[in-house]
């Protein structure tokens, strides 16, 4: 990706070679004018002509910004750079966002002719544009880009912005807050990157917890773009019960996805993988990461990527992907991904290559966009997907044992009937669970709760009635005791176990190996 040095010096080179035509394709239209500003200043072009046109200003000398004629209008202009051009050597015209360059219009080829006409006489024309140039136009010259700042230049742009406030508010943010906040800005342009500081130095301080602000207000900016949805959540929501292991090496993850990785080798966290038995918090995991490290969440919705059209899944695939490396830090949660992985006998090669558009981008993207995937059935998972280096971790989430159901039972408890259950109660809630998922149990104290709601909102359930409730409710493990076997022998053996590993979780009438024992360090666990 050649940043803004590499461009200028790039763009210096075209101009003393005098390239009739320099395509410099970019979003950013005012630093692109202040690169080609700064190559004008330089010795060997000091004492050439430039001129610039924009349709709000019309056509005025690069360097002093005076106006060079009357006639705003684009054809006025172009008489303009027609006659120069005749009349003296290395002049340079600079054309702020044409219309009609994109295609073969009479505009496009308006400018061609004047592109000739400069080549006669060693000048140039310089074309910033956020859209593709006409091959027929382009063909006369050469191209470059002038990509989005680099973390180095958004640190630049960060610690200047902080400078010009020292002294006005109390700023509290250390170097390395600095050198974090500009990695959260890595996707956006200059200006958004000023206006995201300007809101925080507004509310009158520059404090600790604006660095995570900045994400979120960076969120504000990409809320809408195409090929992701953004989840909005909930700030009490989303609590996970059990899970202890994978929440410990979470605890690690987050640690390591906000850590100043510059002069390592190291990368931001990739992902993790979370497959297993169906409603035993998958799913509600994403959420919880995202809510608990305080970054936006986007769902990659693998179903909307498959268009019917040739190059159209291909295509919404690396659109959504780059916008994920945009709007990273962030979370991208992918529900069910052997839905969209899946088709590995798919004669027309789409599945196929959307798989290696997807592990390329895991392997090699170096964004702050944690993976959170989860699939069901995991025998449909295509095997490269598996392979270690793509996501950091695969766990395997099975039915919560003893400890876990207690936890999960007390956790619905305070949120749905919203006081503390009887620790005897509770005792018994946990034999009549056996074999229950998470969502199990939450439908079983959702149905309480909402019983207890009509009949007035009782201080306390009846007793025999939530015993009933678990007592009548069907679970999963029952009704697919194949299927559940099925995926729990897969996930034995090649997967951490995302519980507590030394346990086995049995199912009613069933018994089975005892699952993996993985030894995980010590760590304190977040509150989900």
């Amino acid at each position: 990706m050649p940043n803004y040095a590499d461009s200028r010096q790039d763009l210096g080179s075209y101009l003393t070679a005098r390239v009739p035509v320099i395509g410099l394709r970019t979003i950013e239209q005012q630093r692109a004018l202040r690169l080609v500003r700064e190559v004008a200043t330089q010795s060997r072009s000091g004492n050439l002509p430039f001129w610039v046109y924009t349709r709000a200003t019309g056509l005025r000398d690069l360097r002093t910004n005076s106006p060079m004629q009357d006639d705003r209008s684009f054809v006025g202009a172009m008489e303009f750079a027609a006659a120069q051009f005749t009349a003296r050597p290395q002049a340079t015209l600079v054309l702020v966002d044409p219309d009609g360059l994109d295609i073969d219009s009479p505009t496009a080829r308006h400018v061609a002719e004047l592109a000739r006409l400069a080549d006669s006489n060693a000048g140039s024309i310089v074309l910033i544009t956020d859209n593709p140039i006409w091959s027929g136009l382009q063909r006369l010259g050469m191209s470059l880009q002038l990509d989005l700042p680099t973390t180095e230049e958004m640190y630049g742009i960060v610690r200047s912005f902080l400078d010009d406030h020292h002294g006005v508010v109390p700023i509290s943010w250390t170097e390395d807050d600095v050198r974090r906040a500009s990695e959260f800005l890595i996707g956006v342009t200059e200006g958004e990157a000023v206006n995201l500081m300007a809101t925080i130095v507004a509310k009158g301080a520059v404090e600790k917890d604006d660095v995570l602000a900045l994400a979120r207000a960076k969120d504000r900016i990409f809320s809408d773009l195409a090929g992701l949805e953004r989840v909005h959540l909930k700030s009490s929501e989303y609590s996970v019960g059990g899970l202890s292991s994978l929440r410990a090496w979470l605890q690690r993850k987050h640690q390591l996805m906000h850590a100043d990785l510059r002069g390592t080798e190291l990368r931001p966290p990739r992902g993790v993988l979370l497959v297993g038995v169906p409603g035993c918090g998958k799913s509600l995991s994403a959420k919880a990461i995202a809510s608990e490290w305080q970054l936006p969440l986007y769902r990659l919705d693998m179903a909307s990527i498959h268009g019917k059209y040739l190059g159209e899944s291909e295509g919404r695939m690396r659109e959504a992907l780059e916008t994920a490396d945009r709007v990273s830090p962030c979370v991208l949660w992918i529900d069910e991904i052997e839905k969209g992985l899946a088709g590995g006998h798919d004669m027309s090669g789409v599945p196929q290559r959307i798989i290696g558009q997807f592990l390329f981008w895991l392997q090699e993207s170096q964004s702050r966009a944690f993976v959170v995937a989860t699939a069901n059935d995991v025998r449909s998972l295509p095997p490269e997907l598996l392979r270690k280096g793509r996501f950091d971790e695969l766990f395997f989430v099975d039915l919560p044992d003893d400890q876990d159901r207690k936890e999960i039972i007390e956790l619905y408890y305070r949120r749905y009937l919203r006081f503390e259950p009887d620790p005897d109660q509770v005792e018994r809630l946990v034999d009549l669970s056996e074999g229950f998922a998470g969502s199990d149990i939450e439908a079983a104290l959702h149905d309480v709760a909402a019983q207890v709601h009509l009949d007035g909102g009782a201080a306390e359930p009846d007793l025999s009635f939530v015993l009933d409730t678990f007592t009548n409710m069907t679970p999963f493990s029952r009704t697919n005791p194949e299927q559940l076997e099925d995926i729990r022998t897969w996930g034995r053996e090649r997967a951490v176990p995302a519980g507590r590993p030394a346990m086995s979780t049995s199912v009613p009438g069933q018994s089975g190996p005892a699952r993996r024992v993985v030894f995980m360090p010590s760590a304190s666990a977040p509150p989900w």
